[in-house]
């Protein structure tokens, strides 16, 4: 039988569990870094389904199938030349690769297809797997050593997530890549080039930057989101990094970010990222000079930092933040 004190021990989780606020344990945040995020830390999870018929043209030569805010949806896009056509992510499995597709036929008659992606997570990159065999897939050589090295347990984990989730990863395989870069390629598609760059660690290890260069549209993957709370997936996420990165983005000078999620905007994006990493950095350290640790930093500062942004979601993210820059911190 169970006594009154353990009762009120698994009464009082399970009431944590449904706010949606019990995270990962740092210690098991250190033993496993490809665990993925709890379920608790998105606020709501539909079907996380590519929209059709919802694509938006951005630019003369870039179209975006938008997130429509959300989880597990990315922005994707479609640069389109008069030559060839890239893709930039497209969603969580073939059923929405198939989406993708429809929505290119719309905008492109090319025959020549590429397709990147601006990081290795399921939700980015495992509807490739619908795309025709010819479509030449390019990627950093840092973001496939993740694929090798992560993705099959990501696509198990997110597996069990939902019903839903498990449908749609059903079978799917990683596709491998027919171009590897190093730090930069690019992309003539006629009459538009595109450079595809790779700065180092933020979100994660091989995220991958996409620069239209004469339409100034840049896609930052979720080094730059809008109105959700920066994801620290694992224990290769780089928060003084991702600052940095922030920084040399700006250097890009575009006059348009479609971000990994959230509405397409203009380059204030970059700065609104960099404002609550750098306030999370410095409270971080304010509260590790006073002697606090990690997990009461956690506590206090996703408190703190909810309260300081209530228009963003999945505050589950904060915490995250909080231990990596505390991990960091000297």
């Amino acid at each position: 039988m169970m006594s009154h004190s353990d009762r009120c021990v698994w009464t009082a989780l399970f009431i944590f569990a449904l706010l949606g606020i019990l995270g990962r344990t740092s210690a098991t945040f250190a033993k496993n870094p490809q665990e993925t995020a709890p379920l608790g830390h998105n606020q709501a999870q539909p079907a996380p389904l590519v929209q059709e018929n919802k694509t938006i043209k951005v630019s003369e030569h870039v179209y975006v199938i938008p997130d429509g805010r959300v989880n597990l949806v990315p922005n994707i896009g479609i640069i389109v030349g008069s030559r060839a056509t890239l893709v930039v992510d497209a969603g969580m499995g073939p059923r929405n690769g198939q989406t993708v597709l429809r929505e290119l036929a719309k905008v492109s008659k090319n025959s020549d297809l590429y397709f990147t992606t601006t990081h290795f997570h399921p939700e980015h990159m495992t509807g490739v797997q619908a795309f025709p065999a010819n479509t030449i897939v390019i990627r950093p050589e840092a973001q496939q050593e993740e694929v090798d090295r992560k993705q099959p347990e990501f696509i198990h984990n997110f597996s069990q997530r939902t019903p839903e989730l498990k449908a749609l990863l059903q079978d799917v395989k990683p596709r491998p890549p027919d171009i590897l870069f190093d730090h930069e390629a690019k992309l003539d598609l006629g009459g538009i080039t595109v450079r595809l760059v790779w700065l180092g660690p933020s979100h994660t290890r091989g995220d991958n930057f996409i620069f239209v260069e004469e339409d100034g549209v840049l896609f930052t993957g979720d080094t730059v989101i809008n109105r959700f709370f920066p994801i620290f997936p694992d224990a290769d996420a780089s928060g003084k990094n991702w600052l940095s990165i922030l920084d040399q983005l700006d250097e890009f000078h575009p006059r348009t970010i479609v971000p990994g999620h959230g509405e397409v905007g203009d380059a204030s994006l970059i700065g609104v990222e960099r404002t609550y990493l750098k306030a999370v950095q410095s409270r971080v350290m304010e509260l590790k000079s006073q002697g606090k640790s990690a997990e009461e930093s956690e506590k206090l500062l996703s408190v703190e930092f909810r309260a300081k942004y209530p228009t963003w979601e999945n505050p589950g993210w904060i915490g995250d933040a909080v231990k990596r820059f505390y991990a960091e911190a000297n």
